[in-house]
């Protein structure tokens, strides 16, 4: 006999729907599954039938197919144990093929039949769009935040039987737990002095900007990059539901409901390529930055990062979404994220000044693992040195967070009005309408476009930022020299010496 069962799989941060199809039939008792699965996924034969005998149902002693359709989509996971399950079940006529029309089946086994969540349970169900969808009872509140009512959660195989079977009602959904209060976010108001970099950090979070913060070791650039996600406004429903979907696709922890606040990722800087970018299996696993998509990626130590990583984050930069090869196909993870960097300005961190330990030809190679275009995408260089001891021990209270963050919010929502979500993400065409040129801004930047300092790339960069800049200041419409030169100020570079340099 045959049975189908719908489901789902991962195809990056999507669900993909797939049809379990299970045939039952004479001949020597055996088991197989086709249709691209991956090692996992064939490990379900002995998972499905171990569930199933100590679920005291009965396992038949025939010859077992288990077709996984669109065979030309590889699958992955244990997500299809549930489905297989049941299909096997209505195959050897121990369950009617009715109770589980138009019914969606997701869910892990273990030995004992227990019923176990799964990752990326979000983009899963999101996939099913069927009139019930059965999953583990772990996942039913993220499942329900797109399915709704629709969602059936059970908490082992045998519960799904009695309950399929007419037996027994559908268990009563899980009590939800209590919401943990949310986490206490950094506040800036610990960081005593560095007025430029904590006015560089306003203007990052309000325009959406990418930062590199370039100083010795102990100057605060870590505690800087750390309080810049304090600064941000929640996400927006749609940006809530992406991030969570990227989550729960990546196998992160999630909230009891949607991701509501920036998130904040800080991979190490022995990080791979596959860890940073995504990949690595077949399934094109989401990385770290599509984890810190609709938030802060903040790399320290950039200057030890690989090159290679490196220059692979120009195109998410650029793009706010990153395309993963791989043999078996190609998938986009969506990449919007705010990049905040530090480093030293040498190997020894102090840069090239007096007690600088570090060769001409060891300072060359570490300030060449940062390449040119990589570091013409960043918005905002900006040199952080040591705080004045005056101001470590100045007890006066620093500017909040709160504060800081009401005048981010107000320049956000200014950018909205002009049809984006932050002033990065204006064009040419949009900054002729929503920030024209001044005639001595005007010249301002025809000076540093003759003397090599901006590229094309870099001119509409600079001018996103000083709209942000007139912006924080009084929101007029023609950006003035005083903003441009503000902007300029703040795109410094590397003199190839440890030092910065305007432009």
């Amino acid at each position: 006999m045959l049975a189908t069962v719908r489901s789902a799989t991962l195809v990056g941060v999507w669900g993909q729907p797939v049809s379990v199809e299970v045939h039952v039939a004479d001949g020597l008792p055996g088991f197989s599954i086709v249709g691209l699965p991956d090692a996992s996924c064939r490990e379900a034969r002995d998972r499905v039938r171990a569930a199933i005998v100590s679920s005291k149902l009965k396992w038949p002693q025939k010859r077992i197919t288990v077709n996984l359709a669109p065979s030309d989509v590889p699958k992955s996971g244990a997500g299809l144990d549930l489905a297989i399950a049941v299909g096997i079940l209505v195959a050897g006529e121990q369950l009617k093929a009715e109770s589980i029309a138009d019914t969606g089946v997701l869910g892990q086994l273990g030995l004992d039949g227990s019923v176990r969540p799964v990752p990326g349970a979000l983009p899963l169900v999101d996939a099913m769009d069927h009139s019930s969808v059965i999953v583990a009872a772990r996942d039913s509140t993220v499942a329900e935040l797109v399915a709704r009512d629709r969602v059936r959660p059970v908490g082992t195989l045998r519960q799904l039987f009695d309950a399929l079977a007419d037996a027994a009602p559908w268990p009563e959904p899980p009590a939800a737990r209590q919401a943990a209060p949310p986490e206490s976010e950094p506040d800036l108001a610990d960081i005593a002095g560095q007025p430029l970099a904590r006015w560089a950090l306003e203007v990052a979070a309000a325009g959406g900007h990418h930062l590199l913060l370039v100083g010795p070791p102990g100057a605060g650039k870590t505690m800087l990059a750390r309080r810049l996600v304090g600064v941000l406004p929640d996400l927006s429903p749609e940006e809530s539901l992406e991030v969570t979907r990227v989550h729960s696709a990546a196998g992160l922890a999630l909230p009891d409901g949607l991701v509501t606040r920036p998130p904040f990722r800080a991979p190490h800087h022995s990080s791979s390529m596959a860890a940073i970018v995504g990949g690595g299996t077949a399934r094109a696993r989401p990385g770290e930055v599509s984890a810190a998509t609709g938030g802060v990626l903040f790399l320290d130590e950039l200057g030890e990062f690989a090159p290679s990583v490196l220059d692979a984050l120009r195109q998410p930069l650029e793009e706010g979404m990153i395309r993963v090869a791989r043999s078996q196909g190609m998938v986009e993870h969506p990449a919007r994220f705010l990049l905040v960097a530090a480093m030293n300005p040498c190997p020894c961190g102090a840069g090239g000044t007096v007690g600088c330990r570090c060769a001409p030809g060891a300072l060359a190679r570490y300030q060449r693992r940062l390449s040119g275009p990589f570091v013409d995408r960043l918005d905002l260089v900006v040199r952080v040195d040591r705080p004045d001891p005056a101001d470590l021990l100045d007890t006066a209270p620093s500017t909040p967070s709160a504060e800081v963050a009401e005048r981010v919010a107000q320049v956000r929502r200014r950018a909205q009005e002009r049809g984006v979500n932050c002033n990065s993400e204006l064009t040419g065409a949009d900054l002729d309408l929503h920030g024209p040129l001044g005639r001595a801004a005007t010249e301002v930047l025809r000076a540093a476009l003759a003397e090599g300092r901006l590229s094309a790339r870099g001119l509409r960069r600079v001018r996103t930022v000083a709209r942000t800049i007139r912006d924080l200041d009084d929101g007029g419409d023609e950006l003035r020299s005083a903003d441009v030169l503000a902007a300029l100020s703040l795109r410094m570079r590397l003199d190839g010496a440890g030092g910065l340099v305007h432009g």
